[in-house]
């Protein structure tokens, strides 16, 4: 069943995608709810202000991406992605909902944060890629691109609502009532999947189910030129500038002095950015590489501006443009690696993605906490600045090249 609609939202004609980003909207909210809390609680309840052990938190939270690589592109790849999603929703409900018990309890303990916190990254290792690439069997491959910007609008919605309403949560009724509320989100998300029109899914190719089924994949995208740029650059970025729960909550504490309310409200202002750069995505035809060169340089110049910054506010409005510039770089590279990869390869590419994005973060987080801690803050966004001028030095040696050119025009020639 083909659909021509046209317009920033025309995935949402589809009925079967307007039941999961509804589901998927209220469970976003929750777990930027539990994010916040997650690092509030590390930070002023079971540490005095260790931006370490807030880097160590997200450590073991991303670490699972990396590890469990061979398994979760293989699953996404080879299983059915709809029962899947709902093993893996369910269990990071459940997750979720012991650890705000542990904490409502009064005996949440700071190894029981790391152990959650890896637990929840497993679940999530396997969830993600599966997450990503379902899309395409919601929309078809047509209005894959919009719908994942659509996504992203998603879940950076979730990212303004959430964190305020966490700060509120937690100044009114304690941090533990923020993990609750997310572990009972995620009901949303399995409801919404029960409502799905099945005759309506756009099955996708699954792949023959071989022992060398990952070495095929890390084979595939080592030979493509486009796909081996954009995963440097994702590992430059998400090393060392993906890392805003420290960013954000070592220069609410020890920079502007603030209180869970402020701290929640510089996440959700955050999702001003995160959330436009996610519609301006959803306003495009199809990706290009260029846009990954301007939001690489952009995010540079917002990290410089936000290590800067001489007050709160302008702080703030320095995330605005750090929000801007990640989502631009996070939603080229979704929807560009998507299209551009055979359909029986897509999980083990996205896979692969992640764990490049997300896997680094148990190296970068650790050491940008330690910057953090040693020197202040504010060169911890130094950190993440030069990450941000690095990929763009990629990209831009990318598309200078004849060779790289000539490449990239036949992928947008492929995604049209």
């Amino acid at each position: 069943m083909k659909n021509s609609a046209t317009g920033t939202f025309r995935a949402l004609s589809i009925f079967n995608y307007r039941v999961w980003t509804a589901g998927s909207l209220v469970s976003n909210i929750g777990t930027w709810m539990q994010r916040v809390a997650q690092d509030w609680l590390v930070l002023t309840q079971l540490t005095h202000h260790d931006a370490s052990a807030v880097g160590f938190v997200m450590a073991l939270q991303f670490a699972p991406q990396f590890l469990l690589l061979p398994w979760s592109g293989y699953a996404a790849d080879h299983f059915n992605q709809r029962k899947l999603l709902i093993l893996t929703q369910a269990l990071m409900g459940a997750l979720a909902s012991a650890l705000g018990v542990l904490t409502v309890a009064g005996s949440i303990r700071l190894w029981h944060v790391y152990v959650f916190a890896f637990l929840f990254g497993s679940a999530a290792a396997l969830d993600a890629p599966v997450r990503q690439t379902f899309v395409a069997e919601l929309v078809g491959d047509q209005h894959l691109s919009n719908a994942v910007a659509l996504n992203s609008t998603s879940f950076n919605a979730g990212r303004m609502i959430g964190p305020a309403v966490a700060g509120i949560v937690i100044a009114k009724v304690g941090t533990g009532w923020a993990f609750v509320i997310n572990g009972l989100s995620f009901a949303a998300v399995l409801i919404s999947m029960s409502l799905f029109r099945v005759s309506e899914l756009y099955p996708n190719t699954r792949a023959r189910r071989t022992e060398g089924g990952f070495f095929e994949g890390l084979r595939y995208v080592w030979g493509r030129q486009d796909l081996r740029a954009i995963l440097v650059m994702l590992f430059l970025i998400g090393t060392f500038g993906l890392n805003f729960p420290i960013f954000t909550s070592t220069m609410a504490v020890k920079v502007f002095h603030t209180d869970a309310r402020g701290f929640g409200l510089l996440s959700s202002i955050m999702a001003i950015g995160t959330i436009s750069g996610a519609l301006i995505a959803a306003g495009r035809d199809k990706p290009k590489f260029g846009s990954l060169l301007i939001g690489s340089a952009v995010f540079g110049i917002g990290c410089t501006l936000a290590a800067l910054a001489p007050g709160y506010w302008w702080f703030a409005a320095a995330l605005v443009i750090i929000g801007v510039a990640a989502l631009t770089l996070t939603n080229t590279t979704n929807s560009m690696m998507q299209l551009s990869t055979e359909p029986v390869m897509r999980g083990r590419v996205m896979a692969l993605r992640l764990a490049v994005a997300l896997g680094g973060t148990p190296i970068g987080a650790p050491i940008v906490g330690w910057v953090a801690n040693r020197f202040s803050p504010r060169w911890a966004l130094g950190v993440g600045a030069a990450s941000g001028f690095a990929a763009a030095i990629v990209a831009a040696y990318v598309l200078t090249r004849p060779a790289g050119r000539s490449h990239l025009t036949a992928i947008d020639d492929f995604t049209c």
